[in-house]
């Protein structure tokens, strides 16, 4: 981890985001980052010395006082070594210094432990509407 350098709102690429994706096991829209960019609070990057992107979470907000994390993603490569614990503490920085007052996930049971204990988030009750049949 001494290795990596962490950015709040450096330039990342659709091409590197679409790559860390596939290679963390996803299915990339190649054109999504383009897209979702200039409407994101911000994101927050881990790299390694010679650039390669081995982390990376964005925050939505609501322009007021909610932010959202999404996409929170580690290279395979590097995981089970804080990268993403470092990731959320460095968005949840972002997000505070931006004078957000909350700060959102969604995750399926399995990242629970990650969220929940690991992170800090409490659980609470919210409902969901899925739109695509």
């Amino acid at each position: 981890m001494d290795e990596l350098s962490w950015a709040w709102r450096s330039p990342v690429d659709d091409a590197e985001l679409v790559e860390l994706v596939v290679a963390h096991g996803g299915r990339p829209e190649p054109g999504w980052w383009d897209r979702v960019a200039p409407h994101s609070l911000g994101w927050v990057t881990g790299r390694t010395p010679d650039g390669l992107l081995v982390g990376f979470v964005n925050v939505a907000w609501d322009g007021s006082d909610h932010a959202f994390l999404l996409d929170t993603k580690t290279r395979p490569s590097h995981q089970h070594r804080g990268v993403g614990t470092e990731l959320v503490a460095r968005a949840a920085e972002g997000a505070r210094a931006a004078g957000c007052e909350w700060l959102h996930v969604d995750f399926t049971d399995d990242l629970a432990p990650f969220y929940l204990d690991v992170c800090g988030f409490r659980p609470t009750a919210a409902g969901l509407v899925h739109l695509r049949r």
